[in-house]
């Protein structure tokens, strides 16, 4: 017998009270990344990480999102955000919640996080605070190493006022000519080809423990500011002030007018450097009104966009003191590890497996194999599949997709090499990556060069997919071995992401590939796919229709749930249905890293959703969907969160996983992260995010610390 529902009033499920702003749901995630840094169970020196990070996504939010939203006051856009703000009073929105957010943040800084790291020996100094001898030797260094870079810009009639590059520090200086007693404006721009903190040497280093502490130093611009009569002889320095200046650095490409990408977007990359208006100034708090109203005449911005800064500008730079050798001040080492299944295999390079060995090959042959970065090792698993492939006789062509890689990457120069061996090699080369143009640009000219087709992907769509092809010939016949991911083919952030990815030698998948990259680098309008959901074909209608299956299984009686783990939830429609879902009863839980425009938890509309959200030592960067299906159930990964940008605009693909091991093995993925309580925070209707905590006498569950305690006893290594 069905279950009886209660009837539900009728609700207008567009209504802007039940979503949350996009602008101010990234803000929280910022915050909830700031608040690492004040955690004490996050070691000292990862704190600083934090810091900095926090730091780095606010430049690339001014860049892009604020950016955006002033372009679109000054066209007159009319249009209403989901949540029913105008773009004049989102900026609003977002000043009123930064800036109280980054005066925390500066506070903590010079508060807490400096008096903190002088007692474990690292000190950060204040010029003011230097003996003789440590002034006398960065006078020296700033003669031999700094003053030749530097170049003083005058401001009056002759010299207009100087450019201010995106994202540079500069001192604004006063200076008074000791004959004419005339008062003069100048700018200095702080190098940023040099170390942001200049470390003393052993001998001028405070003590610290009977011995010269791990690290003194000072930042450049104090020392610049201080030797700044070498730069105007014959001047007295009356006052400098720091200041920094963040600028519009999205590209505007018009793809349908431009005959060659590449060079379209290499023009856009110069107007990045040098143009683009200005949609931020960091100034001291100590600057005096005469001087900031002179940058903000002089800069043609508005008061608004003015922050008063307390201390270090651009804490992003702290990221450099990772560098110290100072393991027990950081989260402890973590070596990725190589599943049992890839330990086993033979040498990459060998023609063939020597008694006792496998080849990657004949590995996927038994079975489906899913790998989970950084917990296992990328180069050992999907950077090896790649490799091996180059350098074997019986391959005959491996294609792939290459959104964001390393500058030193092996898996491009695998490719290299493989078309080298005389492969075919395809590539697909996402120009438009956003602030890896230019690392594209430079890699797609060196796989052109060595002899692989590459496509720069297709006019109104980036092409986001992670999907590798391998063509073979076995026995007389042809096989297919692919791997379907949700992150980039890098090695670098692939010990930094968490990210999954499904090595299969399935002839349906295999298939679907073939057509997918025949789409990409040819002419298709290829409209279904045997097994994979793609964008912008029908991942959209798809993922809709599971959402709605879901809510016709609960009105019938039968098992009904969702669990979806994801980057962002934003898209409207995917919204509403998850909405109607919660209605009909389905139980939905919802691992959303980042952005979250669903408001959980309100009566008659979402009762049955709660959002978590996961920040720790790795960022959450995997995609994992669950459908319970009425007992039947369904695990999908891929590349695509459940935004209008993915659905709609973005090449996305996203696979069914059809081993029930690794099925299974993704639900008790799930069931772990749900069940955090170290680094999970539950989003509350009013669009507050509350940390969880252990209950009293309970176990500290950290999901993070569980996978890699996970991993090791399933490579043996436990």
């Amino acid at each position: 017998m069905p279950r009886l529902k209660k009837t539900l009033p009728d609700v207008e499920l567009t209504d802007p009270q039940y979503y949350f702003s996009r602008e101010l749901s990234w803000l929280e995630f910022n915050n909830r990344v700031l608040h690492e840094a004040f955690d004490p169970r996050t070691p000292l020196i990862d704190r600083l990480k934090f810091i900095a990070i926090f730091s780095s996504n606010l430049d690339e939010y001014f860049m892009v999102r604020v950016a955006a939203l002033k372009q679109q006051v000054e066209a007159k856009v009319t249009k209403l955000s989901a949540d029913g703000r105008t773009a004049q009073q989102q900026l609003e929105a977002i000043a009123r919640r930064l800036r109280p957010m980054v005066a925390k943040q500066h506070r903590h800084f010079d508060q807490a996080l400096r008096p903190q790291l002088a007692a474990h020996g690292i000190h950060l100094l204040d010029y003011v605070d230097l003996n003789q001898e440590q002034r006398l030797f960065l006078q020296q260094y700033f003669e031999e190493q700094i003053f030749p870079v530097l170049t003083p810009l005058a401001v009056d009639p002759g010299h207009p006022f100087p450019y201010i590059s995106n994202l540079s520090l500069s001192l604004a200086v006063v200076i008074k000519d000791a004959e004419t007693e005339e008062e003069h404006f100048a700018r200095v721009k702080v190098p940023n080809v040099l170390p942001r903190f200049i470390e003393l040497p052993e001998q001028l280093r405070l003590p610290f423990k009977g011995k010269p502490s791990p690290w003194t130093g000072v930042s450049l611009e104090q020392v610049v500011a201080h030797n700044l009569e070498f730069l105007f002889p014959g001047m007295n320095i009356q006052e400098y002030y720091l200041f920094r200046v963040t600028r519009n650095a999205d590209l505007e490409v018009e793809e349908d007018e431009a005959d060659d990408l590449m060079l379209a977007i290499e023009q856009e990359l110069r107007k990045r450097r040098f143009g683009g208006s200005i949609v931020r100034l960091e100034i001291h708090a100590t600057m005096p009104d005469v001087i900031r109203d002179t940058l903000i005449e002089e800069m043609e911005i508005d008061t608004s966009d003015v922050y008063e800064v307390e201390g270090l500008l651009c804490l992003s730079d702290l990221m450099s003191f990772l560098g110290l050798p100072l393991p027990e001040l950081k989260d402890p080492n973590w070596s990725p590890v190589v599943p049992l299944p890839f330990q086993r295999l033979s040498d990459v390079e060998g023609d063939r497996a020597s008694d006792g060995e496998e080849d990657i090959f004949s590995v996927l042959r038994k079975g489906d194999l899913m790998v989970h970065h950084p917990y296992q090792s990328f180069a050992g698993t999907v950077q090896r599949f790649i490799m091996q492939a180059a350098h074997d006789p019986n391959v005959l062509a491996i294609k792939m997709t290459l959104y964001r890689t390393s500058g030193d990457s092996p898996i491009l120069n695998a490719l290299i090499a493989a078309a080298e061996n005389g492969k075919q090699v395809a590539v697909l080369m996402e120009l438009k990556a956003r602030f890896d143009e230019e690392n594209n640009i430079s890699w797609a000219r060196k796989l052109e060069s060595g002899g692989i087709h590459v496509v720069y992907g297709l006019v109104g769509l980036k092409t986001h997919t992670k999907i590798a092809l391998v063509v073979r010939r076995e026995e007389g016949r042809i096989r297919r071995y692919v791997h379907i991911g949700t992150g980039n083919y890098n090695s670098k952030t692939a010990r930094l992401y968490t990210d999954l990815g499904l090595l299969s030698c399935r002839d349906a998948l295999g298939a679907d590939l073939t057509d997918l990259f025949n789409y990409l680098t040819g002419y298709s309008r290829q409209h279904s796919y045997r097994k994979l959901l793609v964008a912008p074909v029908n991942l959209r209608d798809r993922m809709v229709a599971l959402i709605d299956r879901e809510a016709d299984h609960s009105r019938l009686g039968h098992p009904s749930r969702i669990v979806a783990k994801m980057n962002a939830l934003v898209d409207p429609q995917i919204i509403r249905a998850l909405y109607e879902a919660s209605r009909a009863g389905v139980e939905i839980d919802l691992i959303v890293r980042g952005i979250c425009c669903l408001r959980p938890g309100v009566e008659n509309v979402s009762d049955n959703i709660r959002v978590v959200s996961i920040v720790g030592r790795f960022l959450e960067h995997s995609r994992i969907f669950y459908f319970q299906n009425g007992g039947a159930e369904e695990v999908y990964i891929g590349s695509a969160d459940w935004m209008t940008r993915n659905l709609d605009r973005r090449v996305e693909a996203v696979v069914p996983i059809e081993d029930e091991s690794i099925a299974k093995d993704l639900q008790e993925l799930l069931g772990i992260m749900l069940a955090d309580n170290r680094q999970a925070w539950d989003l509350q209707p009013d669009g507050r995010y509350i940390q969880r905590r252990p209950a009293e006498g309970s176990a500290e569950q950290n999901s993070q610390k569980l996978l890699m305690e996970q991993a090791l006893q399933e490579a043996g290594m436990a």
